[in-house]
């Protein structure tokens, strides 16, 4: 969340932000809310002070005058006690809307209603294809070669749920390897995540667990949910800590199961793996002191591009517009692999990896901060950055490496890992 001091002090400039990020929020109500909340603190604090010494005149006041203060201290009890309640009233209300402001934005971020406007930055990882045959999409790929069952996947688990079969399913555990390895080379350090988290993670890291907005599975009768992605756990794992300056930037790749609802996201757009309830995802956290958050979100990116141009993936890096920033992010990219199965088959860019600038947002709210060289306290900035998301890279590789009798070639990179160069 923002600093409520940072708000209080800035409070046009949140509006313009709000209105910017196309947020439905009321930032007079928040204003009046914590106007109510600091009122009532600073009310209780004072009644609080005259309990106090009320009992400490008890220890030395002669007997007449006990009954006296016996009964203000009664009358001071119950006044905090209602007070205590109406500022219990007033704290939630306060929370709710405090946790739907969404961060600053980076002034370089695109205006924008949604991602149609995002803003193409750079294209790489060679040109698209131009076959003289007319490209299959993975769906009809994973029929031909019996490598996706989707039919039984829902007969299992409901739709949206899928088996990866033979040579694919080898190809997906080579990609999460492959990319592992070449993150970890670049210093990030490997880690295996929970793939559930409790609430205080889920909603540090932005995630409504709850609710009617929620795109996670929660688990009855707890305060567990399904992670959608390491970045949940990853950012979590410092929660509550102090960190030595000299640690950071502390890096990590964690890999994870990753559960959406999707709810709503259905149609043409959405076929085949490119929306479903299940997948494996390889992802990058990063904590950083405020002045190294900038380079390490260019670090980020940088990482995941090599990827692409290794893997020969054609693929663009959009900048994100204000509209379709996710509340946490102060600025996103997002790398768009080619895909032939969009566009109502004739092709177009399908979202495969993003990366986040969440500046302090985060780490506000998990209560992660670092101590400077001065011996002063201030709070980390966060940043993420998907590796690979294993249901997503698949259809980019099957579409873009597929060959005209419908066999398809494996990157070469992958296949002394895949034991195999090509499936069909």
């Amino acid at each position: 969340m923002l600093d409520p001091k940072f708000i209080r002090e800035h409070v046009d400039e949140v509006k313009r932000n709000i209105l910017r990020r196309r947020v439905d929020l009321d930032v007079d109500e928040l204003m009046n809310l914590d106007a109510d909340r600091t009122e009532l603190h600073q009310e209780i604090d004072v009644l609080r002070r005259e309990r106090n010494e009320i009992a400490e005149k008890m220890k030395n006041t002669v007997v007449d005058e006990r009954p006296t203060l016996v009964e203000r201290g009664r009358a001071l009890k119950q006044e905090v006690a209602v007070k205590e309640e109406a500022l219990k009233t007033i704290e939630a209300a306060w929370q709710t809307l405090m946790l739907k402001v969404p961060n600053m934005t980076h002034p370089d971020s695109p205006d924008g209603l949604d991602d149609s406007q995002n803003k193409e930055l750079k294209r790489g990882g060679g040109e698209v294809a131009r076959p003289s045959f007319k490209p299959r999409s993975h769906v009809e790929l994973a029929q031909l070669h019996d490598l996706i069952d989707f039919e039984r996947g829902a007969k299992v688990a409901g739709a949206k749920f899928y088996f990866l079969k033979g040579k694919l399913a080898v190809l997906q555990q080579a990609l999460a390897f492959w990319v592992m390895q070449q993150i970890v080379a670049k210093g990030y350090m490997p880690m295996i995540t929970p793939d559930v988290a409790n609430e205080a993670s889920l909603v540090g890291a932005g995630f409504a667990p709850r609710g009617p907005e929620t795109q996670i599975y929660s688990l009855e009768n707890t305060d567990l949910s399904l992670i959608g992605t390491a970045e949940i756990p990853l950012n979590g794992y410092h929660q509550g800590e102090i960190l030595e300056q000299a640690q950071l930037p502390l890096r990590y790749v964690g890999v994870s199961h990753c559960f959406r609802t999707e709810a709503g996201t259905y149609g043409r757009e959405s076929y085949g793996l490119y929306r479903v309830h299940q997948f494996l995802k390889v992802e990058m956290v990063v904590f950083s002191t405020p002045e190294q958050s900038e380079a390490m979100h260019e670090e980020i990116r940088a990482i995941e591009e090599e990827l692409m141009n290794l893997l020969r993936v054609p693929y663009r890096v959009v900048d994100i517009c204000t509209g379709d920033l996710g509340g946490p992010a102060y600025r996103k990219y997002d790398l768009e692999a080619w895909m032939w199965g969009r566009g109502d088959g004739q092709g177009d860019w399908g979202e495969v990896t993003s990366c986040s600038n969440c500046t302090d947002y985060q780490a506000r709210r998990l209560n992660i901060r670092y101590r400077a060289a001065d011996g002063s306290v201030a709070h980390v900035h966060t940043l993420n950055g998907t590796g690979a998301a294993l249901s997503r890279l698949p259809i980019a590789i099957l579409e873009n490496y597929q060959q005209e009798n419908g066999s398809i070639l494996v990157p070469e990179v992958l296949r002394p890992l895949c034991g195999f160069d090509r499936i069909g």
